[in-house]
């Protein structure tokens, strides 16, 4: 004997609530609903309105430092760990999940240039205006213990960068030059110089990780491999970078942040020209980081505002800003992909709320419809607008014009020539110098 049984997913038709209405069995044959587009056009409208009107990343401030912070770090095992170093010594361990600082260290006089956490996650480094790198540890001290660290060595220069490898005992800083340094002893194992005054940042590679990467004062990004004895190549370009972040999924990617108001995202394997040229900031840009995922990359900017760049887009997605916002020094992006934390103490969402099961189906409804409609230009212009600072918008709308008459002058130029005596130069090639081998 054969039974068939029907079955049917209580979500459909079972109320939520005892308020709710109850819920209908929908036929969606087209010639029943005549005017759907038409309905469907003002829903996506809507939505993309209402999009823009709680698009409110702020979440929190972390409130504690008596000077502007410096530089931060991640943890490398924890989530909830966050270091920060300000700009008169002082150093803050702060829990993210309690929003509140749970043990605060005078680490040095003056600036702290750098922090970065053993890839074990048992302690940490600094570097200091003072001229010294310190090991502390990430647990605190027992009751009736001082506040001491585990090591401390004395360099002969202020160092300006540290970085550590992401597998071994072994760590980079930078000052006058690129220094390799074992944990367990005081002084370099290895040194890097090629002709320049002093490097303001140095970074490992994650995933080649003997590769290593710097820049310097005379407008050059550098590359080094651990296991040589001299750099491997130079790339210099119009103006200076301040710092430099790896692709943590494409081993040859990195992006820089330069003084010229945009990012370059480079191939190491060559660096005649940038992959991608990133524009939108119209300052310098001070710091970038990217995803965990690799996708996208964050910036910050003396301009007070934070972008988020895909990786290979040259205009940003999106960008932040508040009242109380001053020139961002710093910027991390959280490892598990869904917060950014700025050096103004500034701590932005990104994930989606707890949600119940229809007001999930609604959402997804709506991101639906508005991929659907995307391309008419109403939505289009409400979507992709962003509203700014009134000198952040003005000072853009500045660059737009210069840009755009530099070019009409390199165009006229060319017209107004013997065919083939004044080369096409593209954006990305105007920006590099040279390449040393």
């Amino acid at each position: 004997m054969k039974v068939k049984v029907l079955s049917r997913n209580p979500d459909d038709y079972v109320r939520e609530t005892k308020y709710d209405i109850q819920r209908v069995p929908r036929n969606y044959d087209p010639s029943l609903h005549p005017f759907e587009v038409n309905r469907e056009y003002t829903r996506a409208l809507n939505a993309t309105k209402l999009e823009r009107v709680f698009a409110k990343p702020f979440l929190a401030s972390l409130d504690g430092h008596r000077d502007g912070v410096n530089c931060m770090a991640k943890h490398s095992t924890r989530l909830s760990s966050l270091l920060s170093g300000s700009c008169d010594g002082e150093l803050k361990i702060w829990n993210l999940t309690k929003r509140e600082c749970v043990r605060t260290i005078q680490a040095h006089e003056g600036f702290v240039r750098g922090i970065v956490v053993r890839f074990c996650g048992t302690s940490f480094f600094t570097v200091g205006d003072d001229k010294t790198i310190k090991q502390w540890k990430i647990q605190s001290p027992e009751y009736g213990e001082e506040e001491e660290p585990l090591n401390t060595i004395l360099g002969k220069t202020v160092f300006t960068g540290l970085d550590h490898h992401r597998q071994e005992g072994v760590f980079a800083t930078c000052g006058q030059q690129v220094d390799i340094w074992d944990e367990q002893r005081s002084s370099p194992i290895r040194s890097f110089t090629w002709g320049v005054d002093s490097f303001s940042s140095v970074r490992f590679n994650p995933v080649e990780t003997e590769l290593l990467a710097s820049c310097a004062s005379d407008r050059s990004i550098v590359l080094y491999d651990m296991r040589e004895a001299t750099p491997l190549k130079k790339v210099v370009m119009t103006m200076r970078s301040n710092t430099l972040c790896w692709n943590p999924m494409e081993a040859y990617y990195f992006t820089c942040a330069n003084e010229d108001y945009n990012l370059y995202t480079y191939d190491m394997r060559n660096l005649e020209q940038p992959v991608t040229v990133h524009m939108d900031h119209v300052s310098a840009v001070l710091d970038v980081d990217f995803s965990p995922t690799g996708k996208e990359f964050v910036s910050a900017s003396f301009d007070k505002t934070i972008r988020i760049f895909p990786k290979d887009g040259g205009h940003s997605r999106e960008v932040y800003h508040t009242k109380r916002m001053q020139h961002v020094i710093c910027i991390k992006w959280s490892a598990d992909n869904k917060y950014i934390l700025s050096g103004m103490e500034i701590f932005l969402l990104f994930s989606d709320p707890q949600l119940t099961h229809r007001e999930r189906e609604a959402i997804n409804y709506s991101q639906k419809l508005k991929e659907k409609f995307q391309h008419h230009p109403q939505i289009k212009r409400i979507a992709h607008h962003r509203h700014l600072p009134k000198t952040v918008y003005h000072q853009s709308k500045e660059l737009r014009v210069m840009r755009e008459a530099r070019r009409r002058k390199e165009r006229n130029v060319r017209k107004h020539s013997k065919p083939g005596s004044v080369p096409v130069v593209t954006e990305r090639e105007k920006h590099v110098v040279t390449v040393v081998k």
